[in-house]
């Protein structure tokens, strides 16, 4: 295996994890804020009222977009299994 197919399998790995994570962080980045917002307009500061919207919001995320993210966290592995044949050239 060569340095360039080292370097390329870790771009690939950082770039994956990226688009697995990308997504249910943002949710939790948006309704975090939005709730956030609220708390500061009517000066309720209670820590379940940010909490419990991000957690609702990241499992809603995952459970439509689920399967999305499933197929490329699968595809990532299938194609890191199959580079394993190229390790000793």
């Amino acid at each position: 295996m060569t340095m360039e197919s080292v370097v390329h399998l870790g771009q690939q790995a950082i770039f994956t994890a990226l688009i697995v994570g990308g997504p249910l962080l943002m949710a939790a980045l948006v309704v975090g804020t939005a709730v956030s917002v609220l708390q500061a307009v009517t000066q309720v500061q209670e820590m379940t009222l940010v909490f419990v919207p991000k957690i609702i919001s990241v499992f809603l995320v995952a459970g439509l977009a689920g399967g999305w993210l499933l197929q490329q966290t699968v595809t990532f592995g299938i194609e890191t299994f199959q580079s394993i044949e190229h390790v000793g050239r």
